[in-house]
């Protein structure tokens, strides 16, 4: 069964998804799936060396009590997930445009899931600048894709272009929020549903075939 999810590395909802659909992964283990993981850039004109984090969320939210609402609130979400959400280790809100590169590249070597599991750990709870370039090959490293592949990829113009052209489809299927999920091209759903949701679908699916 394919499922295609758009999602941005820095969008907290999207692990919180990530971690739902695994939940509904592992309850229906008789199924075969085939997961691929789609750009969505959420701030696609930060500039490439990123932005101080702080600065920009007072910007975009001028309260700063309302975030840290927010942020209790993800925090409690992701609890029961195994997701520790760490916001105040994260320094930098980074350009993922490169990250999405390197994603592009993990899915050639069927890694994919695998480096988008440790581009949500490095950033969400250990903070780490995801926009850095060493800080993407380090990741990389780390589940088995490395070597000047990676360092080529994070640079590569035809890859960064393919970028963009997955998010032009996106807004060609009218898709204006991650995370969004599309089973077998289907189905759609989005926001991060609770695993019930998703096994409903798989059931779906089944039935008809």
């Amino acid at each position: 069964m394919l499922i295609e999810t758009y999602s941005d590395v820095v969008c907290p909802w999207c692990y919180i998804g990530r971690r739902r659909l695994q939940q509904a992964l592992r309850a229906r283990p008789e199924l075969a799936f085939e997961l691929r993981w789609l750009p969505f850039e959420l701030n696609p004109d930060m500039p490439a060396e990123g932005t101080d984090r702080a600065a920009y969320l007072a910007a975009k939210f001028g309260d700063l009590s309302r975030l840290e609402a927010m942020h209790a609130q993800m925090r409690a979400i992701g609890a029961p997930l195994g997701i520790t959400f760490r916001f105040e280790l994260i320094k930098r809100a980074p350009n993922t445009r490169a990250a999405h590169a390197l994603l592009e590249l993990a899915g050639l070597h069927g890694r994919q899931t695998e480096i988008l599991d440790a581009l949500f750990r490095a950033y969400f709870e250990e903070g780490r600048d995801i926009g850095d370039a060493s800080v993407l090959e380090t990741i990389a490293a780390t589940q088995g894709l490395g070597g000047t592949a990676v360092t080529a990829a994070l640079h590569d113009e035809a890859l960064h272009a393919q970028v963009v052209e997955y998010e032009r489809q996106a807004a060609e299927l009218g898709i204006s929020g991650v995370p969004t999920f599309i089973f077998e091209r289907r189905y759609a759903v989005s926001g991060a549903q609770e695993p019930a949701v998703f096994i409903d679908i798989f059931e779906r699916i089944r039935a008809a075939a």
